[in-house]
């Protein structure tokens, strides 16, 4: 999706499963592109995209105890 809207070469996402301690990277994504006006707003896009799309589940463990956080419903996307 990124690709029909910035001409951009590649984008490469990869997130993180299992357990994180707070302040670690859950996410990467790299953009290649001859510009970086159109690398970063397609990384911009992809971000959103992801974070809006993904059904992440959190369990959160605190001194009280764990619960559990749900991510977003998909929302299926204009072609």
């Amino acid at each position: 999706e990124a690709a029909a809207r910035w001409p951009i070469e590649a984008v490469a996402v990869a997130h993180r499963t299992g357990r994180l301690e707070i302040g670690e990277v859950s996410v990467a994504i790299a953009v290649s592109s001859a510009h970086r006006g159109d690398a970063f707003d397609a990384l911009r896009y992809t971000i959103d995209e992801l974070k809006a799309r993904a059904p992440v589940w959190k369990r959160e463990t605190g001194p009280d105890g764990s619960h559990w956080i749900e991510g977003p419903d998909i929302v299926p996307t204009e072609s």
